[in-house]
């Protein structure tokens, strides 16, 4: 595999912005590890990070390029700040970014990648689980599935849940403020994933296929379970697993090579 580092700039944003991307190499003779070259077009998935992360973050948690190595795809592993994947009530476009100005990008810079929307998956944890399953329900048309990791699926839950504290007690809710204004704005809106997905189940289009996995212990869980019956309802194709285990990286490393499996439909081994 190649580990590029990539600093560009966002004509959306207005800023210099930065991504980690793995692209398949076939390579022999690496210690312990063997690359799988690309036969033409190269799946991609794109794989967000949370709240207190950036774009390195992967990298530094998980063993995601060695996962990557083995089915021969290319990940793309974007900074997106902490913006919750939105178009924010401050101004900030990260929505506009995530969804159109990066896949163009990444497609001019690597046009190895495949511009099919069933060869193109978005995968997050946490905040990036939230941005994942809005990319699938709200980007369609790049986007063919969406993984969602412990994610924060529920928003106006969260964010009611934010701002009981007030904001001189919990930095989060002036956070939860600046990007989405207000419980009464966000609730139906295109950021509030319930609605959007009843939206898109009414328009008859195309749907994604959906993933979710959250543990049992986790303060989003029970978010997890409303967004998950809820899309059950409305026919989507999803998989819904739960298993014992709270916020935090042990499940998430374990969990991602579920994702692969289930996006590429192996039973291979990653490790």
């Amino acid at each position: 595999m190649a580990l590029l580092h990539t600093d560009f700039f966002s004509t959306v944003l207005g800023m210099s912005m930065n991504m980690d991307v793995i692209l398949p190499q076939q390579t022999w003779g690496q210690i312990g590890m063997e690359g799988k070259g690309a036969e033409g077009r190269v799946k991609t998935m794109y794989l967000l990070h949370g709240m207190s992360d950036d774009h390195t973050i992967w990298q530094r948690r998980t063993s995601i390029e060695r996962y990557a190595s083995r089915l021969g795809i290319a990940v793309v592993m974007p900074t997106t700040h902490l913006g919750f994947y939105t178009d924010t009530a401050y101004g900030m476009r990260y929505w506009t970014f995530i969804s159109r100005e990066l896949p163009k990008i990444c497609r001019e810079f690597f046009p190895q990648m495949s511009t099919a929307r069933e060869d193109t998956l978005a995968a997050g944890l946490s905040m990036g689980g939230y941005g994942a399953w809005k990319l699938g329900l709200g980007a369609g048309d790049t986007f063919g599935a969406a993984a969602s990791l412990s994610g924060a699926l529920d928003i106006v839950e969260d964010y009611r849940n934010n701002m009981k504290a007030g904001m001189e007690d919990n930095p989060n809710a002036a956070v939860f403020r600046g990007i989405f204004t207000s419980e009464e704005a966000l609730a139906g809106s295109d950021n509030d994933l319930m609605a959007l997905a009843e939206r898109l189940a009414e328009g008859r289009e195309s749907l994604p296929r959906l993933y979710a996995w959250c543990g049992t212990e986790d303060f989003l869980y029970q978010g997890n379970l409303k967004a998950w019956e809820h899309v059950k309802k409305l026919g989507y194709d999803v998989t819904c697993e739960e298993s014992a285990g709270d916020h935090q990286w042990k499940y998430w490393d374990e969990k991602i090579q579920d994702v692969l499996r289930w996006w590429l439909g192996t039973d291979m081994d990653l490790q």
